[in-house]
């Protein structure tokens, strides 16, 4: 069997995952999803495994920190040959940059300092000079931008993520136009997958929980690093 002939199989195995909000429940376990996983060559699952690892939820947030996140993510796109993949990971680093300035911003903290490892992306210099726009000047690229801003002033951690979750799976939709039954549709699946999967596992409660717990981190290396300025001062 040929490995073009393999993955359409595999295309064809799938269960279609349907509309994202509509979801009540995964199409397909994760163990199962494994298994017909199985028929990637070592090459394809490697590369598979560096996408999901960069672009999964529970995934980044085993990564400490942003100057973590922002080397790993550099690694990877070094490391990936592939320009679809290597697109997937940059739009959702730039993703989780552009989240994490919002989120800085939110707790008054200024603009991040030249040669400061806070992010990643081609964005990172424009966020800076417009730390104090709403949109941080990069909302015709991001148009969601401004309604996180809103929503995140509210502190609607739900309506956040929901945001956050249609932006990625959409923007998945979007790169697998004309990829049906290749490695490329296999990975946008499994990415889509992950994004259905933390939709209908998602609970409020958990979600302010974890709202909280990144506020309570921020304040608490804020509060660290102004201790450590005034013993120095």
């Amino acid at each position: 069997m040929t490995q073009e002939t393999a993955y359409t199989m595999l295309m064809t195995s799938l269960p279609h995952l349907g509309s994202l909000f509509e979801a009540k429940y995964s199409v397909i376990s994760r163990l199962k999803l494994e298994r017909r996983l199985n028929v990637l060559t070592p090459e394809d699952a490697a590369d598979l495994a560096m996408v999901e690892q960069m672009s999964c939820w529970d995934r980044l947030g085993g990564i400490a920190d942003d100057a973590a996140l922002s080397e790993q993510a550099s690694r990877t796109v070094t490391d990936l040959t592939n320009p679809l993949l290597m697109d997937i990971v940059r739009h959702r680093i730039e993703l989780r940059t552009l989240v994490a300035a919002l989120r800085r911003r939110q707790l008054g903290q200024g603009a991040p300092v030249e040669g400061e490892k806070w992010g990643y992306g081609r964005w990172m210099k424009v966020i800076a000079r417009n730390w104090n726009e709403p949109g941080f000047g990069v909302q015709n690229a991001f148009p969601w931008v401004l309604e996180a801003h809103r929503l995140m002033g509210e502190r609607n951690t739900v309506a956040v993520e929901r945001l956050l979750l249609e932006e990625v799976w959409n923007e998945l939709g979007r790169k697998g136009q004309g990829h049906h039954f290749d490695f490329e549709a296999v990975v946008i699946y499994v990415l889509r997958w992950d994004v259905m999967e933390r939709w209908t596992h998602y609970q409020a409660p958990q979600a302010q929980d974890r709202f909280t717990s990144l506020i309570e981190v921020a304040i608490g290396d804020r509060m660290e690093s102004r201790h450590q300025e005034a013993a120095h001062g």
